[in-house]
């Protein structure tokens, strides 16, 4: 299991990276305007039911039934079962390709109704990069299927692909198409059909080779549509809120879902990481203690993930909202990303950063409801906030511009985790004690201190680091990395939080821990 953590952990790492140098160059080349806005709409509509389908709904349905029927009936049994669903994705969503190739021009006068003079180039760029969701989802199960396998590495590096055609296309493309826009369409769909081709022949050599299979409506597939039901509402709370705010922004100024989309992208760095950390790796524990009976052992799990959620989440909401123009500038402050573009989607960043805590304390308490059966408190909850979020957004659009739809987003996180905290509180699931409210109470004092130190640095010694030397601002914003993370460090350890002093033993103790089971299948 931890070989296969780090595996997946390096290539998504490897991926994140590469994801940030293809930014660099979209934001170098087009900067913050009406193209860049054409692209970001165009590649929205993919990414939509990537997530929704590919990562989301049907893939968290698949494993568990596959890996099931792997273990309990052998590899012929679970290899008909993902042919049965192979067969019925590609059908499903070979009509749907269709349809949007046919219906374009409509799909973009619904998600972008703002759009003037750049609304014929956007229906051109939907329609290079929507055979993407094809390609992508039918990627997605044949990677649910290696995982089954534990064959983690090539499922996971495959995904590399994406940002590395993508830096290729907009690189070697762009001279022979009619704008860079054009030629990142191309490689989002070039991408797509690689990552597919490479899955497929790594499942072959698994001994799991797929083929072309028909669709067939069997008793497994209509089980495994029941289990989608409940992820597909629930992933697409999330997306339709970043729908809402795609919609209102091609009704802003031009250049303002630019804006907003690097703004974003900065703050899905931690917010990616941590969230599904936390969520993740707590409902099974959290399960078991309920499933048990042990209700002690379940509330000191609840609120240890709560500490562990906002003991990063909290020095990162503040660094970024801190740090918001040191860092875009940095990141993205090149060629035709403007030093203007850089502030006004550092106001951006700063109103995503702000609700960054509540987003990932959503991922934490919604597992307290799971972990007990109820799958639908959640999902009502996150659709009364999506009427919130719209009307929020409706009423800050005009006012606060590009800042308007993320502040949105965020306030609704907040009322988001909010209400569910209370239901949790209320039903008894959520105790919370002494010690941890003193915890979080001293975290919340060493992050205000981390941050205070920041704001001095950044405007003292390294103040206009944005508009520096590409070189030197890179190596400022490392030292304000660094500086940030030590002053933390040091404060939770001055507030009793932690003893730092301890960490080493602590990480010998938990390697030993796991590499006892296998010494002792070894010996036995």
């Amino acid at each position: 299991m931890l070989k296969g953590f780090l595996t997946v952990g390096s290539w998504t790492m490897l991926s994140r990276i590469l994801g940030l140098v293809r930014d660099q160059l979209l934001a170098a080349l087009m900067g913050a305007g009406p193209m860049q806005d054409a692209y970001q709409v165009a590649f929205r509509l993919p990414n939509l039911f990537r997530r929704l389908f590919g990562e989301g709904a049907f893939n968290s349905a698949f494993v568990p039934l596959f890996s099931g029927l792997l273990a309990k009936e052998g590899p012929d049994v679970a290899r008909g079962f993902a042919r049965e669903a192979l067969g019925v994705l590609l059908f499903w969503l070979l009509c749907l390709t269709l349809l949007g190739e046919l219906f374009m021009p409509q799909v973009i006068r619904v998600i972008a109704p703002g759009f003037g003079a750049n609304y014929q180039l956007a229906v051109s760029l939907g329609r290079i990069t929507f055979p993407y969701v094809l390609l992508i989802c039918a990627a997605a199960l044949v990677s649910g299927v290696l995982n089954g396998l534990e064959k983690f590495g090539v499922a996971a590096a495959a995904y590399v692909l994406f940002n590395v055609v993508g830096i290729a296309a907009i690189v070697f493309l762009t001279p022979h198409v009619a704008s860079v826009a054009h030629a990142a369409a191309w490689g989002i769909t070039a991408s797509g059909v690689l990552q597919l081709g490479v899955l497929m022949i790594a499942s072959h050599r698994a001994g799991m080779g797929l083929g072309l299979p028909r669709p067939r409506l069997t008793p497994r597939m209509r089980l495994l549509m029941r289990r989608m039901l409940p992820g597909l509402v629930g992933s697409g709370i999330t997306q339709l809120n970043l729908g809402v705010d795609t919609i209102i922004g091609t009704l802003l100024p031009a250049g303002s879902v630019s804006l907003m989309y690097f703004a974003d992208r900065v703050n899905q760095l931690p917010l990616g990481v941590l969230g599904a950390a936390a969520g993740t790796t707590m409902l099974p524990v959290l399960t078991r203690h309920v499933q048990t009976g042990d209700l002690v052992q379940a509330h000191r799990t609840q609120n240890s993930a709560i500490e562990f959620a906002l003991i990063l989440t909290l020095p990162a909401c503040l660094a970024l909202m801190v740090l918001s123009v040191p860092i875009l500038g940095t990141l993205f402050g090149y060629g035709a990303f403007t030093p203007r573009d850089v502030m006004l989607s550092a106001q951006s960043l700063t109103a995503y950063a702000f609700g960054l805590p509540f987003f990932v304390l959503i991922k934490v308490l919604a597992p307290g409801f799971f972990a007990r059966g109820d799958m639908s408190t959640p999902v009502r909850v996150g659709m009364a906030t999506l009427g919130f979020n719209l009307c929020l957004n409706l009423l800050l659009m005009h006012p606060l511009q590009h800042v308007g739809p993320p502040l949105a987003t965020s306030l609704a996180s907040a009322i988001n985790a909010i209400v569910l905290m209370v239901l949790l509180l209320r039903r008894g699931y959520l105790r919370p004690d002494r010690v941890m409210l003193s915890r979080l109470l001293r975290m919340g004092m060493a992050a205000v201190g981390m941050a205070a130190v920041l704001a001095m640095l950044s405007h003292t010694l390294l103040a206009g680091l944005e508009s520096w030397h590409g070189l030197y601002r890179i190596c400022g914003l490392l030292l304000l990395v660094t500086v940030g993370m030590a002053s933390y460090a040091i404060l939770l350890q001055l507030l009793g939080v932690f003893d730092i002093r301890r960490l080493p033993a602590r990480l010998r103790q938990r390697l030993q821990r796991r590499r006892q089971p296998a010494q002792d299948r070894a010996r036995g």
